[in-house]
């Protein structure tokens, strides 16, 4: 599927007011952002709409060769919707698109969305080479007949807040700090798939859950979690790393729910980080194991409970 079919598909009928980014994790900044372009499209009586990106453009340029997803797509489209954006408009990222000029990409989202204005971040930029920044595409709205507003950034404690911030705060386990600068806490989500039921063995049975390849993961450590099925909402505990006193090397999610006896094999859980409760440690045997297991489990009730 090529961008002009993918932008028609999502063809408001009527002018629209825009803005363009990945806007991954759907952070406090990015609804900064996006509370400008929904005030101004409801003072314009106008849907207002995102463009975003199914792959993610460092990537394809080549910049980066991975770039961990805070969210995934299905995920940010909830959230874009959820911050009042009416409509969201996923799009590939191709070397084509790479190769289209600042002028070219305007002039197919004024043919396939009706764009009349575009809203953007200070450091935004499109087009081939990135020459489609603020000032390129305020002259280019003259010529085409669109204005262009610029918004300021938010910040965190005089830092702005971004997405790469979030994913550096994530891998050092900083989930308080990740929490401030999302705006909720990160989640995890997978399917919950078999493992080698060791931690039943211990006395504290995990749902081991199966998380795509490009997730952004916490560090390594122990939490306390809230884990979602559905609507049902359960306290937990879950480990993420390699298991070291079993030597363990693979990377593993495996969450033990409090209080809770049923069967999970193969449905979707979600898993809320509320606090870090420990490092992954290696101990000197399965008992020594146990016994920090118990505990863990103690200081992550006390913490859920105030939750």
């Amino acid at each position: 599927m090529n961008i002009e079919s993918e932008l028609a598909r999502h063809s408001p009928g009527r002018p629209s007011l825009l803005t363009i980014g990945v806007f991954d994790g759907v952070h406090r900044g990015h609804l900064h952002l996006l509370g400008h372009l929904v005030a101004r499209a409801r003072e314009k009586g106008c849907p207002s709409g995102v463009v975003t990106f199914r792959t993610h453009p460092e990537k394809v340029l080549g910049r980066r060769d991975t770039i961990p997803w805070i969210t995934t797509l299905r995920e940010r489209t909830r959230l874009l919707h959820a911050a009042g954006v009416d409509i969201v408009i996923p799009v590939t990222f191709t070397r084509d698109v790479a190769g289209l000029s600042a002028r070219e990409f305007v002039l197919l989202l004024q043919k396939h969305l009706n764009m009349s204005g575009l809203v953007l971040g200070p450091d935004f930029a499109l087009g081939r080479h990135r020459q489609g920044d603020s000032d390129c595409l305020r002259r280019i709205g003259e010529e085409l007949d669109f204005r262009v507003e610029v918004v300021r950034p938010a910040r965190l404690a005089g830092e702005v807040i971004s997405s790469s911030a979030i994913r550096q705060l994530l891998a050092a386990g900083d989930i308080d700090k990740v929490k401030d600068m999302l705006g909720r806490r990160f989640i995890l989500e997978g399917k919950v798939v078999v493992g080698d039921r060791r931690g039943r063995t211990l006395g504290f049975p995990t749902a081991n859950i199966s998380t795509q390849p490009e997730q952004a993961m916490p560090g390594d450590g122990i939490y306390a979690t809230i884990a979602r099925l559905g609507r049902q909402r359960m306290n937990s505990v879950t480990n993420i790393g390699v298991r070291p006193t079993f030597g363990g090397l693979k990377r593993l999610v495996e969450t033990y729910i409090l209080d809770f006896d049923g069967d999970l094999y193969g449905k979707r859980l979600c898993v809320e980080l509320v606090a870090r409760l420990r490092d992954e440690i290696k101990f000197s045997g399965a008992e020594e194991l146990k016994e920090q297991m118990a505990k863990d489990e103690f200081k992550a009730r006390n913490i859920l409970s105030k939750t």
